[in-house]
């Protein structure tokens, strides 16, 4: 294919070439175990502290606050899991109905060992009720509250900060899944008093098989993996040292370019949707416009199917999603773009658009003149639509 236009960077990021080259002597002269005794694996362990010392100071943490794990799913298992087991049978489990599959399970395997589960619901643009959570929390004396900083498929920022400030003020554990802010909003553990922290790094720009867990000092759970010492004897394996030293790299990266890319990423996402919606009837944005990181795009195509639009796009080069990586294969509608209470004309229809730095205005202009007419061809062969549907009017 001699064009391609991707933009599913929520799914995964193109590997910065920094990052590729700060990752190559690892593969060779310098493979090394970092757990010998001997100085030849010795040197290795350096690299791995100071890469230590870099992901910790891009969130603001301390360096032994920082477990290093193959992915930011793991790492969700980890701290939920974990904590859970640490404090018992009784503890409490409150996530909402709009988190990552990573973290839902986990919760919802909790609940059928008989913990409490509550997921909160969330508002028309994926909002949780913050008087809701409080009124949770409310004479839970072991509570572990896990909910994401914000959402993978609509790009709605969760308040997190408050969020941290009630489950403090309420004495609950506090996880949050921040895979998609990573290296694009600021991540300050200090500000936001976070108990557990989960990141992704081939979400920006280093390789896919490496991620972070944050644990605060002083936060009790159970190791996940068993088997080794490695990680302060939190996290049993050998150091991925190659993509350790790659996902450094990534943080120093998007520590310098993140207020620029803010702008930048924003623009484009912000002309796409503004082409989009003078182009295209029946259509809707999903998620908190007000609250949402610069990347992201998710909208309704009402009385058409997502899974249509994107496979129509691939052909010609452009790469969208229709929800979750990680729920590609289900032919069930998104579970954020239900819980938002999105219309049954337009559930199916939803589709997200996540850009990066590596996009331009030229692959949005691309965008702009392709899809217009596939949206208009699957609707002429639609037999739903405004004409055809008796009940279309509830929803306008």
């Amino acid at each position: 294919m001699d064009k391609i236009v991707y933009f599913d960077n929520n799914a995964t990021t193109q590997v910065a070439p920094e990052v590729l080259e700060a990752m190559m002597p690892f593969f060779g002269p310098l493979y090394g175990n970092p757990s010998s005794m001997h100085a030849f694996g010795g040197q290795v362990a350096k690299y791995l502290n100071k890469a230590r010392e870099e992901v910790a100071a891009f969130l603001n943490a301390e360096p032994d606050e920082i477990i290093f794990t193959s992915c930011a799913s793991e790492s969700d298992n980890a701290a939920i899991r974990g904590a859970a087991e640490y404090r018992g049978r009784e503890t409490k489990i409150i996530t909402t109905a709009v988190e990552h599959p990573a973290v839902l399970q986990p919760c919802r395997r909790l609940k059928a060992s008989g913990h409490a589960e509550i997921e909160l619901p969330v508002n028309s643009v994926g909002q949780i009720d913050l008087d809701e959570l409080k009124r949770e929390l409310e004479g839970t004396k072991n509570a572990l509250v896990s909910i994401m900083w914000a959402n993978n498929e609509t790009g709605t920022v969760f308040p997190i900060e408050k969020i941290a400030e009630i489950c403090k003020e309420y004495g609950a554990i506090f996880h949050t899944d921040a895979v998609q802010v990573a290296g694009k909003i600021p991540v300050d553990v200090k500000k936001v008093p976070v108990d557990m922290l989960s990141m992704s790094g081939h979400k920006f720009h280093a390789p896919k098989g490496v991620g972070i867990m944050y644990v605060r000092r002083g936060t009790k759970l159970k190791p996940f993996m068993l088997g080794g010492h490695q990680e302060n004897a939190r996290r049993a394996g050998t150091e991925n040292v190659p993509y350790i030293v790659g996902l450094a790299k990534a943080c120093e990266l998007a520590t310098k370019s993140m207020a620029s890319e803010y702008a930048q990423v924003g623009a484009m996402r912000d002309k796409l949707e503004a082409g989009l919606l003078a182009a295209c009837p029946n259509v809707r944005v999903n998620g908190d416009k007000s609250n949402r990181l610069p990347n992201t795009l998710n909208m309704s195509f009402e009385y058409i199917e997502g899974e249509a639009i994107a496979y129509h796009l691939s052909d010609k080069g452009i790469c969208i999603s229709t929800g979750s990586a990680c729920a590609s294969g289900s032919l069930d509608p998104s579970h954020v773009i239900r819980a938002m209470g999105v219309p049954f004309i337009a559930v199916h229809g939803s589709v997200r658009f996540s850009l990066s730095r590596y996009n331009t205005m030229e692959e949005v202009d691309y965008v702009l003149r392709e899809l217009p007419p596939v949206i208009k061809n699957l609707r002429d062969l639609s037999p739903f639509g405004p004409d055809n549907d008796p009940s279309a009017g509830i929803y306008r």
